[in-house]
């Protein structure tokens, strides 16, 4: 079933391909529309953020970890990712009401377009994930092509968490700050600064159910451990993306007629 709704997606894709890339470009200038340092902000800001937190947590956290500053990197580069695709995504269905009305347009291509521009983004900060790897004496081999699973994990939990919000939002606009609330929260409960090997392993257990410290911990894992995660544990972030791409396709079909009504 859910191969078929990719592949569903995928005609629809290739059906609306020219509208799609244009969506994509307008999603990712305007971005950085009106700066002046354009795109140079996709570095800029991770590395700013980077530098803050090193300042800030090290003497804390970092004291007694190796190679933290892959590790602080590592948890950021997931969560900010994470971050512009959803929110970007909450906002996809109200930002383009305009051409939904007028236009009989699958109402998914803005979210996807939202998710895409965020996916190059992530791409260009990964670039500079890899250089700070390098100045931090990290070991590169074969098995650092293991992060294309995680990013397409991701990447799919998005799009469905995206659905989910992006509809949500039609119908609730308070939803907007309250997901704020639970961005803050979830970025502390996502091990992003300290580790979790100081708790007992009922409790390191706990952070299982966060899918944002699962993609975060594969990322380590690989990089900083130089060791490929179990089996079980790909099925795990598998079972994330497709649960929540699940659920945001159901959401998309049953309301996909009664959005016009609330743009």
């Amino acid at each position: 079933m859910k191969s078929n709704i990719l592949k569903k997606w995928s005609n629809r894709i290739d059906e609306y391909k020219f509208l799609f890339s244009q969506l994509v470009k307008r999603d990712f200038s305007q971005k950085y529309k009106r700066t002046t340092l354009g795109m140079a902000w996709s570095v800029l800001s991770p590395l700013l953020t980077l530098l803050v937190m090193k300042i800030v947590f090290t003497s804390f956290f970092g004291r007694n970890t190796p190679h933290y500053t892959t590790y602080l990197f590592s948890g950021n580069l997931v969560m900010a990712f994470y971050k512009e695709a959803t929110k970007n995504g909450m906002d996809s269905l109200l930002k383009n009401a305009k051409i939904i009305e007028k236009i009989n347009l699958p109402k998914y291509l803005f979210l996807l377009s939202k998710n895409v521009s965020a996916l190059v983004n992530f791409s260009l900060t990964l670039t500079v994930y890899f250089f700070f790897c390098f100045l931090d004496h990290i070991i590169f081999s074969p098995r650092m092509l293991m992060l294309i699973y995680p990013v397409i994990c991701l990447t799919i939990m998005n799009i469905g968490i995206g659905m989910i919000l992006s509809a949500l939002y039609v119908f609730f606009r308070d939803i907007k700050y309250l997901y704020d609330v639970f961005l803050t929260l979830l970025t502390y409960c996502s091990a992003i600064f300290y580790r979790v090997d100081r708790y007992s392993p009922a409790t390191q257990n706990l952070f299982l159910f966060n899918p944002v410290y699962v993609m975060i911990k594969y990322f380590r894992t690989v990089v900083i451990d130089m060791t490929i995660p179990s089996l079980q544990y790909h099925m795990l972030c598998l079972f994330y993306a497709l649960f929540y791409l699940a659920i945001g396709s159901w959401v998309y079909k049953k309301y996909n007629n009664e959005f016009i009504y609330y743009l």
